[in-house]
């Protein structure tokens, strides 16, 4: 079975025309076994898969374009622009297929018949709200699938794609943390504006997942680029964070989440006239992270030690 994501080592990256399509660069045995990382910080792009397998499209009861909401629309492009010496996994697979960013126990019992229904008192916001870990609604769309899924279904998709993007993704901030001393995750998304100001929303879960000086670091580098952000509103992470998050231990984790009109077209489809600009936003944001990690590798190493 081949990965449902590509991993791009750093000394590997390479600038491409937007929208080329990701190659992996290992094979999917080698997934597992990172090489020698060239930064301690390592990217996750995890929403802006557009593989829809036949199997989904079979079983929507909506077109296709109503699972567009779901994306993190061409985010992977700007990231991919913006990488240099940084390790980063890209998701190929949508997000309506299964999303990375729940629990494998966040299952929707309205969508999946492998979970017993339960008091909505039980269940986590996510699945209430159709967000679960297989998506039940789109936006205003209304519910998304004919039917349930099977349990069998829903087990295999965790086992092919959900499980080995995590398992990738720690071995790739063990690696990381191993060589400097420290690894920081930056879970990089797309969202629709927020608001009159804010361009960026930087989560750490209220703190829980990161040190505060790689936020300020990226507030400062954010500012001197005239873009305003705010932290932990309406987005502070989700599972990803809080599953590879160790502050303790010098595994560092923020969540990065871009306003899509800042690269996107007028009709927010296809790259707009800002994308240049927006990845010189998130290189100068990655940049300022690496440098705080490495201006504060050597207590990290004591304390490990």
């Amino acid at each position: 079975m081949d990965a449902s994501f590509d991993r791009i080592d750093g000394a590997q990256a390479h600038n491409v025309p937007p929208g080329t399509p990701f190659a992996s660069p290992q094979s999917p045995s080698g997934l597992d076994t990172p090489p020698v990382p060239a930064s301690p910080v390592v990217l996750s792009v995890p929403h802006a898969g557009r593989d829809y397998p036949p199997a989904l499209r079979a079983a929507l009861r909506l077109p296709e374009s109503a699972l567009v909401v779901l994306e993190d629309r061409h985010v992977d492009a700007v990231a991919r622009a913006a990488q240099t010496n940084e390790t980063m996994l890209v998701q190929r697979r949508a997000r309506a297929w299964i999303d990375l960013n729940r629990s494998e126990y966040e299952r929707d019992p309205r969508v999946d018949d492998g979970v017993r229904p339960q008091a909505q008192s039980g269940q986590s916001m996510k699945i209430r709200s159709g967000l679960g870990l297989v998506p039940r609604r789109a936006g205003g769309a209304g519910d998304l699938w004919r039917g349930r899924f099977t349990g069998a279904d829903v087990a295999r998709r965790i086992a092919e794609d959900h499980r080995p993007y995590h398992a990738t993704l720690a071995a790739t901030l063990a690696a990381a943390r191993a060589r400097f001393g420290v690894a920081i995750l930056v879970d990089i998304h797309s969202m629709p504006t927020v608001g009159p100001h804010a361009r960026l929303v930087l989560g750490d879960r209220f703190g829980a997942t990161s040190d505060a000086r790689f936020l300020a670091r990226i507030e400062g580098a954010a500012a001197q680029m005239g873009i305003a952000t705010q932290r932990n509103t309406p987005y502070a992470g989700a599972h990803i964070l809080q599953t590879h998050a160790a502050p303790a231990r010098g595994i560092h984790a923020v969540q990065v989440e871009i306003d899509r009109a800042l690269y996107l077209d007028s009709r927010l489809d296809g790259l707009g006239p800002g994308f240049d600009r927006t990845v010189a936003l998130l290189r100068s944001l990655l940049a300022a992270v690496a440098d705080e990690a490495l201006a504060g590798t050597p207590p990290f190493a004591l304390a490990a030690e």
